[in-house]
C-alpha cells in the first residue's frame, strides 16, 4: 500500500504541465469527512468538516470513536480571512482563541499553485469506473516543504500530500456534498465570546496543518 502511495506521490511531483492556460479553481461550499494519515500508515485524525468557500471558514471535528482509535480529539473553527482560529472543548464549555500564522489548508487550491497534470483514477474507458483529476503542486516556505493536491473537474479536493523535512501527511476527503448542512457550526460558540487571542510563543507557527503534527 505504502509503495503505491509513494509511487503516486512521485508521479504527481514529477509531472510537468503542457497547458499553461490552467488556472487554480476555488472550491464551493462543502461538507464531508476528512482523514489524516502519515506515511507510516498511522491515522492522525478522522472527522467531519464543514467549509464555507466565500467566507473561508472551516469547522473540523474529529470522531474519537473511529475504529483506528488513534484520532486526535480535535474541534477546530478556522477563520482564514481573519487570521484566527478556535480550539473548542464543547464538553467543558471552553475554548482557546489563537492567531493563524499560515492559512494553507487541504480544502482549497492556493492561488500560486502550479498545474502539474491530469490523471485518471480507476478506468477511464469503463462508464462509472473512473475519476478524472487535476493535480496541482506548490511549495510551503514556512514549513520548508511542498504539497500535491488532486482535485476533480468540478474543483472538489479529493486528496492532498503535504511533505517537509520533518514530516509528511496525506489528507483524504470522502462523502463530499456541495452545501452547508448546519451553518451554526461556523458560528463562534457563545462560551467563546470575548475570548482574548492567546500570545503565540516565539518560533511557533499556528495553522490547520500544524494541528496534526
Amino acid at each position: 500500500m505504502y509503495a503505491a502511495v509513494t509511487l503516486f506521490l512521485f508521479m504527481c511531483l514529477t509531472a510537468t504541465t503542457h497547458a499553461d492556460h490552467h488556472q487554480p479553481c476555488h472550491t464551493p461550499n462543502m461538507t464531508g469527512f476528512m482523514s489524516v494519515t502519515n506515511l507510516k500508515g498511522e491515522v492522525k485524525a478522522f472527522g467531519a468538516f464543514t467549509y464555507e468557500s466565500m467566507g473561508k471558514k472551516l469547522r473540523f471535528r474529529s470522531n474519537e470513536s473511529h475504529p483506528a482509535n488513534t484520532s486526535h480529539g480535535l474541534d477546530l473553527l478556522m477563520f482564514f480571512d481573519e487570521g484566527i482560529f478556535y480550539e473548542i472543548d464543547s464538553k467543558n464549555q471552553s475554548c482557546e482563541k489563537k492567531a493563524l500564522q499560515c492559512t494553507m489548508h487541504p480544502l482549497d487550491i492556493p492561488d500560486d499553485a502550479k498545474f502539474a497534470s491530469t490523471i485518471n483514477s480507476g478506468s477511464p474507458s469503463i462508464e462509472g469506473e473512473g475519476l478524472k483529476l487535476n493535480v496541482w503542486k506548490g511549495s510551503m516556505p514556512d514549513m520548508k516543504g511542498h504539497y500535491s493536491m488532486s482535485v476533480t473537474m468540478g474543483c472538489l479536493p479529493v486528496s492532498t500530500f503535504y511533505f517537509s523535512e520533518s514530516t509528511s501527511f496525506y489528507f483524504s476527503n470522502t462523502d463530499v456534498e456541495t452545501d452547508i448542512k448546519d451553518p451554526d457550526l461556523l458560528v463562534v460558540p457563545s462560551f467563546c465570546h470575548g475570548q482574548p487571542v492567546e500570545e503565540t510563543p516565539e518560533g511557533t507557527v499556528n495553522s490547520f496543518l500544524n494541528e496534526f503534527m
